[in-house]
């Protein structure tokens, strides 16, 4: 392919804003909305668990909306309708919210489309960005762009919840679907500046669409095939450790705003602001990792084994003291705490991405693609799951225990608990030779990119 067919920084990072468009409005929909549904309107933590895990089930179907884009030979059609169905959902998601608190019924039925729309918006949009980004950058540059991208999805998640926190209060219904509305106008506003005429056309029957090489592996039918990764240990292992690392680091993702405002007294917008600290310290661990994977050819400080473990390490320790904390409340520190846990998450998270990557060319055959995609499937289950079993558990253990507290200091332990058995399990995979870990230190957001957004 000619060199100028392919996108400079420029171009990529304004593929970026529309991962940070797509933040901006998933950051409100799974963290604001859930803390508004449980503290302000005294609904079950189970309900935005039902309807988070939901977004995540409609997005199994990103394998179809990407081949539909490969039909069709152009991906920002697919980008800009799918940010369009997002943000449609995002602000009916507001205003379902809203209604819940004189019209329950209807406003949980207005919730269940609004995030099935929020599901498939982040589906398509995601999807074909990611597709768009390997058509039309540079081999030596995608790992880079990669990085890029998925950082300015994090800064989309710390700007707009601490921003909309500011305006969030005093809260109000109608202040509610106002600024869930104008950050979803914004966004939208955002994507259609980001990927105007960066998909030129007359390339999409160019060798541009030719640029991913096809597999070297046999032409092994799936089934036979998923039979055989599933058959090494080692892939099996990773794909357990994938699971149950991903789980405990989601299980407390709807529960943390309801546990600030129950137990701490926080407000809708001081709770959305403790979320962007969270995020803030996720972007800092994986900041960290990164710079730390390249230093010394990738040995000591390096290493992805030592980072993986010691971040699931540090990540139950960090939920063990904030289940502690909350017996000291209003004086504990909770800010502080949530940005340790937010940094620990971070980085196992980083690791255990980089480790995937350099993983996914081993065993008999080369099979990457499919390997990805257990690892992939994995950790979307994962996320679907541990979101909604977060939600259960806090309204089992408030039916049992009258101290709100306790109950939450209880549902906090469990995760620490699947954290140790993730750092349990991470011990017995093996480390990637030293140019692996040294050559893929940019590569974390390429792998995140491509399992979550």
């Amino acid at each position: 392919m000619s060199q100028a067919h392919y996108l400079g920084w420029f171009g990529i990072v304004r593929l970026g804003l529309v991962q940070t468009a797509l933040g901006a409005i998933v950051v409100l929909t799974t963290s604001t909305l859930n803390r508004v549904m449980v503290v302000e309107y005294a609904l079950p933590a189970i309900l935005p668990g039902a309807l988070v895990a939901l977004h995540y089930a409609v997005q199994l179907s990103r394998p179809a909306m990407g081949h539909g884009s490969d039909i069709g030979g152009r991906r920002t059609p697919w980008i800009i309708g799918g940010m369009a169905c997002l943000a449609s959902g995002g602000a009916l998601a507001a205003l379902a919210t809203a209604l819940m608190a004189t019209q329950t019924l209807y406003g949980i039925v207005l919730a269940i489309v609004a995030f099935v729309m929020i599901g498939a918006g982040v589906g398509a949009s995601g999807t074909t960005l990611l597709a768009l980004l390997a058509k039309r950058v540079d081999p030596r540059r995608r790992a880079a762009a990669a990085t890029i991208v998925w950082v300015m999805m994090i800064v989309g998640f710390v700007i707009t919840a601490a921003t909309a926190g500011h305006f969030l209060d005093p809260y109000s219904s109608a202040r509610l679907v106002t600024v869930t509305s104008t950050v979803a106008v914004l966004a939208f506003l955002l994507t259609l500046l980001a990927v105007y005429r960066i998909e030129p056309r007359g390339l999409e029957n160019g060798s541009i669409h030719k640029l991913a090489t096809p597999s070297t592996a046999s032409d092994t039918g799936f089934k036979e095939a998923l039979s055989e990764v599933w058959a090494d240990p080692e892939a099996r292992r990773f794909t357990i450790f994938v699971f149950a690392s991903m789980l405990a680091y989601n299980t407390q993702d709807l529960i943390l705003e309801p546990f600030a405002g129950t137990v701490f007294g926080m407000t809708p917008g001081e709770s959305t602001q403790l979320a962007g600290m969270q995020h803030g310290g996720v972007l800092a661990g994986m900041i960290l990792v990164a710079i730390a994977a390249s230093a010394i050819g990738g040995r000591i400080l390096g290493s992805l084994k030592m980072w993986t473990v010691g971040g699931c390490i540090a990540s139950a320790v960090a939920l063990m003291v904030l289940a502690f904390g909350g017996l000291y409340a209003p004086t504990f520190p909770i800010e502080a705490s949530v940005f340790a846990l937010g940094f620990a998450n971070g980085a196992f998270a980083v690791a255990a991405i980089a480790s995937m990557m350099s993983l996914a060319g081993k065993g008999r055959t080369k099979r990457e693609g499919i390997r990805m995609g257990l690892w992939g499937a994995a950790q979307a289950i994962a996320f679907g799951l541990g979101g909604f079993l977060g939600t259960v558990a806090i309204d089992i253990t408030r039916l049992i225990f009258e101290n709100v507290a306790v109950a939450y200091g209880i549902v906090f332990l469990g995760e620490a608990l699947i954290f140790l058995v993730a750092a349990r399990l991470a011990v017995g995979i093996s480390q990637p030779n030293a140019a692996e870990n040294g050559m893929r230190a940019t590569t974390p957001g390429e792998g995140y990119l491509a399992g979550l957004s």
